[in-house]
């Protein structure tokens, strides 16, 4: 018997039915199909609803996008105070660019900083249920609140290593011995009605408001903790513009009245901490 004869009679090994024409065998979708079903339902839902649903998709995402850009590029700040005057006026809403010292540079004399107050104007963080907080939160991202009540808004007028003293025989602030003119001060105000005399730590802000009669700053925490300066650290970022209303749109400058004082250690002696600001 030959081979072609011997191969003829052997019985077939596999009498499995072959596959079913016009179905998939390694589909996903038909081997899962609860969950083909639920994400084709999921891909539809954005679309589906109606205008309502398509509205309230849009609003939600929109708020997603305002929460990432102010908490990591620009956040409105709520002015609450007079502190500020002439400079920035109660309600006033400034955009703080909070990129402004990421990338190496830091606060310097004339900028007008946010920051956080807890544990040098604020002696502990203040307590806030969630609920509250989280309305706060979403609210500040759109300049309708003010952000957090540890938060303040002044301006840098000492840097570390700065000796900053107030008043000279002109009624002047010195930083550094170099006289300051402020043409920043509120009309009428004194650069301070109570005298003082720091040296500024390194790594910290002496801070004070432009209308400084109506100001707590630096002056009113010397007896505390931290003896009135604000840590780098702590700084949310510059206000570089008003936002809001519209006829104060504008953009805030850093003061050129810092301009011509010498660095640290180039003017005079060490001072030291001076009496409350009454």
């Amino acid at each position: 018997m030959d081979t072609d004869e011997q191969l003829a009679q052997l019985p077939e090994r596999d009498r499995s039915p072959g596959p079913v024409q016009g179905r998939e065998q390694g589909s996903r979708s038909a081997r899962f199909p609860a969950v083909a079903r639920s994400w084709d339902h999921a891909r539809r839902w954005p679309t589906g609803g109606g205008p309502l649903r398509r509205a309230g998709l849009l609003l939600f995402t929109c708020m997603i996008f305002l929460l990432l850009v102010s908490s990591y590029v620009v956040q409105p700040f709520v002015i609450p105070s007079g502190s500020m005057r002439n400079t920035l006026a109660v309600g006033d809403r400034v955009l703080v660019n909070k990129l402004a010292y990421r990338f190496g540079d830091e606060p310097r004399r004339g900028d007008v900083i946010v920051f956080d107050g807890t544990d040098s104007f604020t002696q502990g963080a203040p307590e806030e249920n969630a609920v509250r907080a989280l309305v706060r939160e979403g609210a500040s991202s759109v300049g309708l609140m003010r952000s957090a009540r540890s938060d303040y808004i002044k301006r840098v007028v000492g840097v570390g290593g700065d000796r900053v003293r107030c008043c000279d025989r002109a009624g002047r602030l010195e930083v550094n011995g170099h006289p300051v003119l402020e043409e920043y001060l509120y009309p009428g105000d004194s650069p301070s009605q109570v005298p003082f005399d720091i040296v500024v730590p390194e790594g910290k802000l002496w801070v004070m408001g432009d209308h400084r009669s109506d100001s707590r700053d630096s002056r009113d925490h010397l007896g505390e903790p931290g003896g009135g300066t604000v840590p780098v650290g702590r700084v949310l970022g510059r206000a570089d513009w008003i936002g809001w209303p519209m006829g104060r749109m504008t953009s805030l400058k850093r003061s050129g009245a810092f301009a011509d004082v010498p660095d640290p250690g180039a003017g005079g002696a060490a001072g030291h901490g001076g009496g409350p600001h009454g």
